[in-house]
């Protein structure tokens, strides 16, 4: 359901054809749109992370952080340092560095946060995502989405809360944004007794998996944002966007899904208005587990805001990041 108690607009679906038709859907509709951030709105003494930063709608994030004024730190597993100096270029400011990270991996996520020691983020923005054609898993052994959309992210904050390097402070929060999927709607509940374990999967379940790891991004975004107080959590739907997460579809599937993107979906530097509406936009301060789908605000799904289902989710999760933290 809606913010406003509507039914939401076209959810995800199971099967890349669907998927396509969905997001064309999603995007037309201007029902409900919150105002982008102002443009007089700065981020100057800000410091900003940025996963995924390196493509797609992590580099454009990046880059408007950067032109309102904030230091970005552009976290990443490829792209250096030539991603960072086209930032710079795009956005006329010099405040931009690259770490590496791969977000597949618990120990690189672990030495990223030793690389953040001593620094202060006032905005962190998980946009990090792919979608593997088939089943892939880290070097943990767990699968691609699961890692790199969930169980990563809920690492690398508990370690920037120990770390004090994301401070809660009750004038101004610092905020955590969580880039995820209206898919999350379409998953099926969570099942708690494999919760971890690598499902195989191939071309005709693969959206199907990605919504699942959605599910988990979302239902964790909503448990995180109940228990910490001095700390903005939000997550958001940026609709579709022309981007490279369909890379690995198969060599027939791209003639027809690369027009289609390019015509139909949104450019990056457009989708990213929902997340600098979470990460720096006045209308949002003070307030905490904001769900935008695109540029409406809406609730998430009832399994990622059920209050069972995210304590399940937080016990379980915690025991996997243990060796991590």
């Amino acid at each position: 359901m809606s913010k406003d108690g509507s039914d939401p607009n076209a959810v995800g679906h199971k099967n890349p054809v669907t998927a396509v038709v969905t997001a064309i859907s999603d995007m037309f509709s201007e029902k409900g749109q919150l105002p982008p951030i102002g443009e007089d709105e700065r981020l100057d003494d800000k410091t900003a992370l940025v996963t995924g930063a390196n493509t797609g709608l992590g580099k454009a994030v990046a880059i408007q952080l950067a032109e309102r004024g904030a230091h970005v730190l552009m976290a990443c597993r490829s792209g250096h340092p030539d991603a960072g100096e086209e930032v710079k270029a795009a956005s006329g400011s010099d405040k931009v560095e690259m770490l590496k990270v791969d977000l597949s991996d618990l120990e690189s996520a672990a030495n990223l946060c030793d690389q953040l020691k001593g620094r202060a983020l006032d905005i962190t923005i998980f946009n990090a995502g792919l979608m593997p054609l088939s089943t892939r898993r880290g070097p943990q052994g767990f699968e691609l989405m699961f890692t790199v959309h969930f169980l990563a992210n809920r690492l690398i904050v508990e370690r920037l809360l120990a770390d004090g390097v994301i401070v809660p402070d009750g004038d101004t929060p610092p905020r955590i944004v969580f880039v995820s999927s209206e898919s999350h709607r379409s998953a099926d509940p969570i099942d708690f007794t494999t919760f971890g374990e690598a499902v195989d999967y191939g071309l005709k379940d693969g959206v199907a998996e990605y919504g699942r790891s959605k599910l988990h991004l979302c239902t964790y975004a909503t448990e995180l944002a109940q228990r910490l107080n001095g700390v903005s959590v939000h997550s958001l739907c940026p609709g579709p966007v022309a981007s490279d997460i369909a890379r690995e579809a198969p060599g027939w599937a791209k003639p027809l899904l690369g027009p289609i993107m390019r015509m139909a979906f949104r450019a990056p530097d457009k989708a990213a208005a929902p997340v600098m509406l979470l990460a720096g936009g006045q209308a949002m301060a003070g307030r905490t587990g904001v769900y935008l789908h695109m540029m409406r605000e809406k609730a998430v799904s009832p399994l990622a805001s059920n209050a069972e289902n995210g304590q399940q989710l937080w016990d379980k999760s915690g025991a996997l990041i243990k060796g991590y933290v």
